[in-house]
């Protein structure tokens, strides 16, 4: 697995980040997404979305679990599974259809349904440091 380390000095960077990162991604690709809350995964998916072409303004979808969004160059699918009961209900909101298919998936929580996820997922950690700055953030790129 390639690692690759970036640091955020604002949210602008995790945005940037995050377009950069779609803008490269592919067909099939999943990124599953881990981080505090407040660490800038909003951002870091609004940035995604931006990469892969999308208008639209991005929102977490933690009430809805599943936003999807079908405007850019490929099918995005934005999971928050924070809220999510059981693997069950991953099934119910068309999980296994929707993953490795002709879209891009990005999965927040993603470790709450670690037993369900691809083995080839990239991962994506967001992690804040005070001690840097307020608005620090280092963020590790693991690909698949």
């Amino acid at each position: 697995m390639e690692k690759e380390f970036k640091e955020s000095f604002k949210a602008e960077d995790t945005f940037n980040i995050g377009k950069t990162i779609a803008s490269q991604a592919k067909p099939g690709e999943v990124y599953c997404l881990y981080g505090d809350l407040g660490t800038g995964k909003t951002v870091f998916s609004q940035g995604f979305g931006a990469g892969l072409g999308i208008i639209e303004p991005i929102s977490s979808p933690t009430f809805t679990i599943l936003k999807e969004y079908h405007e850019g160059r490929l099918p995005f699918y934005h999971f928050d599974v924070y809220r999510i009961g059981s693997e069950d209900e991953m099934e119910e909101i068309g999980y296994y259809d929707i993953i490795g298919g002709d879209g891009v998936c990005l999965i927040e929580w993603a470790e709450l349904i670690k037993d369900i996820l691809p083995f080839d997922c990239n991962k994506v950690t967001i992690n804040k440091d005070t001690e840097k700055g307020f608005d620090y953030r280092s963020i590790v790129i693991e690909r698949a």
